[in-house]
């Protein structure tokens, strides 16, 4: 099942409120992307969403999915198989609104860091194991911290900038891929590897420092939530086409 690829196969192992704030987070991001449509395919003029407020949201959304699934990462077995499979969803998205939305382009979106994430951790394991944990915990935050604002050309604490990275390092895709994203580099959904695998590993430090006393949690968290939760991947898949298709729909009816 596609849910397996964010939690362990090991079902006594699970945590309902992981799943809870999982699902949570889920209704949010479900609900941050039909304001997206509405305003942005539909033209609906609320400009709150353009601000500061509409950016806190969005940050909080992404911000729980990564840490998450760091977390869920070094509490889960098969990494680089479930890596590679959430990587491949996030290529045919891709190339899915290439083809036929290339008006919302989707080009190193989430679900291709995550699985890019999973990937290089999966791999380097190992190692990573070695790294005492609150060590790891603290050197992957303030690498997170510091490198915010990559994607703005820019190093300092989270977004607001303090050395101006140089322009030669913003060259092309593969660049973009990492963090430098070129000149007129366009994607509706942009997560490079610098910052995000940053927050991802500061997930993953977290569960070796602290996993088994949060597992041993017994809340049983809120059950809707929780089965919300449990689907997150395949809700992220089918979202936004089941969101498009239903504000058509009313728009339709509405003319």
């Amino acid at each position: 099942m596609l849910r397996e690829l964010f939690r362990p196969k090991d079902h006594s192992r699970r945590c309902a409120m992981l799943d809870t704030i999982r699902g949570f987070t889920v209704i949010n991001m479900v609900l941050f992307h039909a304001a997206w449509d509405l305003v942005y395919i539909f033209g609906v003029n609320w400009q709150w969403y353009h601000g500061q407020g509409a950016y806190l949201w969005q940050q909080c959304i992404c911000w729980t999915f990564i840490f998450l699934s760091g977390f869920c990462a070094g509490m889960g077995k098969h990494t680089i198989r479930r890596g590679a499979v959430v990587f491949g969803i996030g290529a045919a998205i891709t190339l899915i609104t290439a083809l036929f939305m290339p008006e919302e382009l989707i080009v190193f979106g989430v679900l291709t860091l995550i699985g890019s994430c999973m990937l290089l951790v999966g791999a380097g394991k190992s190692i990573l194991q070695k790294i005492p944990a609150p060590l790891g915990l603290a050197v992957s935050a303030v690498l997170f911290t510091l490198t915010k604002a990559v994607n703005d050309h820019a190093l300092g604490l989270l977004d607001h900038p303090l050395i101006t990275l140089p322009d030669a390092l913003y060259r092309n895709y593969i660049t973009a891929y990492f963090g430098f994203p070129q000149p007129g580099f366009y994607s509706t959904d942009y997560f490079s590897l610098m910052p995000w695998l940053f927050l991802f590993l500061t997930g993953f430090f977290l569960y070796r420092l602290a996993g088994e006393k949060i597992l041993q949690v017994r809340w049983k968290g809120i059950p809707p939530l929780n089965f919300i939760g449990r689907h997150a991947l395949e809700i992220y898949v089918v979202h936004q086409p089941v969101i498009y298709g239903l504000l058509l729909a009313w728009n339709a009816l509405l003319r």
